[in-house]
């Protein structure tokens, strides 16, 4: 069994190495390569808990990173308080390329990570730390990626991307101390903004990387489903970019879609180290962030 289990990894990563080659145009603007380097960045800060000075350090370096690409960079201070009574200072960072823009596409992803590994099986591990290489950190490098592209060639429209601060910091039984950024960007919105539409990329750095339509998305906004599978289908990813649903997920696009923001959900949910101590950065690829960049960038370019 752990041979079989071999070789079909390998398998998979030679898979996805050719699926990413074959992106064509948009595969010469996002460098996956850079992106892997952005985990590693990432990673090397530690665990991005928030009320942290590793936290801290983290999101000093993103806007650092945003403030060399970006037209503009908005911070957005958050001051929680959670129900245990620990305050929180969070922030997003709104990095925007052609500002003034009135057709807009919103990016977003969680660069915060989770304070307890709470569904490892180990119950001695459930108190450690997750520490995030494609549960927060993958979702930010495609960002940092586009942005690096939008950088070299600007685009069209105007294009957004949210770095949501606090997404995994509590229980998401009962939604309080998760999902925190979102939520708060949802209720201080720019005045009149209204994206055409807006794409979470949640978990997408998985070296077996299979990204099936999420439920809360076809329910909420199907058509941008459609765009964003049809963009996959165009750079020959359909075995990547499953057409067909499979979860329906809680996750930072819901509370936009409560604004009246169509937003969906792109994320690989079937990744066995979600919410352990061991969603490190082995777990994830270059090729699978090629992927993803290029669909990502596509959808600016279209």
């Amino acid at each position: 069994m752990r041979r079989v289990l071999v070789v079909a990894a390998a398998g998979a990563a030679v898979l996805l190495a050719c699926q990413a080659k074959a992106g064509g145009g948009a595969a010469q603007e996002f460098n996956g390569q850079t992106a892997f380097g952005y985990i590693e960045r990432q990673m090397a800060f530690g665990h991005r808990i928030p009320g942290t000075p590793a936290h801290r350090a983290t999101g000093d370096w993103i806007l650092a990173q945003l403030r060399t690409t970006a037209d503009t960079v908005i911070v957005q201070e958050i001051r929680h308080v959670t129900q245990s009574g620990q305050t929180l200072q969070l922030r997003n960072f709104f990095a925007r390329f052609q500002p003034a823009a009135t057709d807009r596409v919103l990016f977003l992803a969680h660069w915060d990570t989770r304070p307890h590994a709470d569904a490892s099986q180990n119950l001695g591990l459930k108190r450690m730390p997750v520490p995030g290489a494609n549960d927060g950190a993958s979702g930010v490098a495609v960002l940092l990626g586009v942005a690096d592209a939008l950088k070299r060639r600007a685009p069209a429209l105007g294009v957004d991307l949210l770095f949501v601060d606090g997404e995994d910091y509590g229980t998401f039984a009962d939604s309080v101390d998760v999902l925190i950024g979102s939520r708060w960007f949802a209720a201080h919105q720019p005045p009149g903004y209204q994206p055409l539409f807006a794409v979470l990329f949640d978990m997408v750095g998985d070296k077996d990387l299979q990204i099936y339509q999420e439920g809360n998305s076809l329910a909420g906004a199907p058509e941008v489903v459609q765009r964003v599978w049809r963009a996959a289908a165009d750079l020959h990813y359909e075995r990547i970019f499953v057409p067909t649903p499979r979860h329906t997920l809680t996750d930072d696009h819901v509370a936009l879609q409560r604004a009246g923001i169509h937003a969906i959900d792109v994320v690989d949910f079937d990744y066995p180290f979600w919410h352990t101590t061991e969603d490190t950065i082995d777990k994830v690829s270059a090729a699978s962030l090629q992927i993803v960049g290029n669909v990502a960038v596509a959808l600016v370019r279209q």
